[in-house]
């Protein structure tokens, strides 16, 4: 059966103020930068009255990854690797099958090493006409500059606190006054607001995490901090991944021929062998995601207090710990805060390298001491 021909895009020369063939769509964490790229990646396609008009067939298969000419890639792992991007590239090649464009998704684009990314270069310079490129980062930052100055720029916002709050109220069923505070305290993130509105135990959790600096008192209570905080967020990121990783293993087994506790044969370790490394560096991304969390966290903390010891009438994340926060903003100084936050935001980038997560987090906790 011949392959039908695609439809021609609406606009197949179009100018510079309409379309591009490459898109940079940044955000912080929270904002919906991903959400934002499957919409646009939907308007793309749409075949309805206005572009977008999220009721076309092309438009629900799009949002639900369903639709043949736009390819999605998302890791679960520290880096995408060179392979993936390679079969990004084979695929943006290829004219469209159905749609008005050949849409090639990035979700993770900071997560890509130099070299990959140069790879990645020529293709995003010279598409085909009908291939769009869309790249979804923190910051535009994180991409090289080459791939930057190729791109148009999109900077998303988080919504606003009193959005969010409204959202959990009415599609959670949370209690309003809970939404507000869990709005807040999530900085506008809505996966980690509805979290805190819905999971009775994560305030505990994170007041502890808050707390767990103030009370230091010597070297041995930062390491000791540290190993707990570690610990935790392994244990978070196992409880995420130990049912999914069974549920692949057990399928991989089935398609090899085998059930139960069958014995693997020599021939077909490979191929597990595989799944596991991959499983492997999934549950590594899950605990840097975990600790990367509990870093805004902190730093949040003390951007509110560097926000008191300077006056500043700027509203605060953290209102569950007032009196916490001017015990610590009047026994510290404006210095002491801007170098915790330095620490942290090192913490961080020690976290996305090689270095072992126990030793970045035993340095930040020695830095966060009170008397340090």
């Amino acid at each position: 059966m011949p392959r039908p021909a695609p439809a021609r895009p609406r606009n197949p020369r179009p100018e510079a103020s309409a379309m591009t063939h490459a898109w940079l769509v940044t955000g912080p964490p929270g904002s919906g930068r991903s959400v934002a790229a499957r919409a646009f990646a939907a308007a793309l396609q749409c075949t309805g009255p206005t572009p977008g008009c999220g009721r076309c067939k092309p438009c629900r298969d799009v949002m639900s990854g369903t639709h043949p000419d736009v390819v999605r890639l998302a890791t679960e792992k520290l880096l995408i690797t060179m392979e993936e991007v390679k079969g990004l590239i084979g695929e943006a090649q290829r004219r469209p099958w159905t749609g008005h464009w050949r849409v090639i998704l990035v979700e993770d684009a900071d997560r890509m090493a130099e070299r990959t990314t140069n790879v990645l270069l020529k293709s995003i310079e010279e598409p085909p006409p009908q291939t769009v490129w869309l790249l979804c980062t923190p910051s535009a930052d994180d991409v090289l500059p080459t791939i930057r100055s190729r791109c148009r720029l999109v900077t998303l916002r988080v919504p606003h606190p009193d959005a969010v709050a409204e959202l959990l109220v009415r599609r959670d069923g949370a209690d309003p006054a809970l939404a507000a505070r869990a709005a807040r305290a999530s900085q506008s993130h809505i996966g980690l607001a509805r979290h805190l509105a819905t999971d009775p135990g994560a305030w505990e959790r994170r007041r502890r995490l808050l707390m767990s600096p103030v009370s230091l008192r010597s070297v041995g209570d930062a390491v000791l901090a540290a190993a707990d905080l570690v610990d935790a967020a392994e244990s978070e990121a196992k409880d995420a991944t130990v049912e999914r990783d069974a549920r692949e293993r057990a399928a991989l087994l089935r398609a090899l021929g085998l059930e139960g506790d069958a014995r693997v044969p020599p021939s077909l370790r490979a191929q597990v062998r595989a799944l596991e490394e991959d499983q492997k560096r999934r549950a590594k991304r899950a605990r840097t995601d975990v600790l990367d969390r509990a870093m805004i966290d902190l730093l949040s903390f003390y951007r509110d207090v560097l926000a008191t010891q300077m006056g500043s009438d700027v509203e605060r994340v953290n209102v569950d710990l007032e009196d916490e926060l001017d015990q610590v903003a009047a026994t510290t100084g404006p210095e002491q805060s801007l170098a915790r936050i330095a620490a942290i935001e090192e913490c961080r980038a020690r976290l996305r390298s090689t270095v072992s997560p126990l030793l970045a987090v035993e340095a930040l906790m020695v830095a966060l001491r009170p008397q340090a």
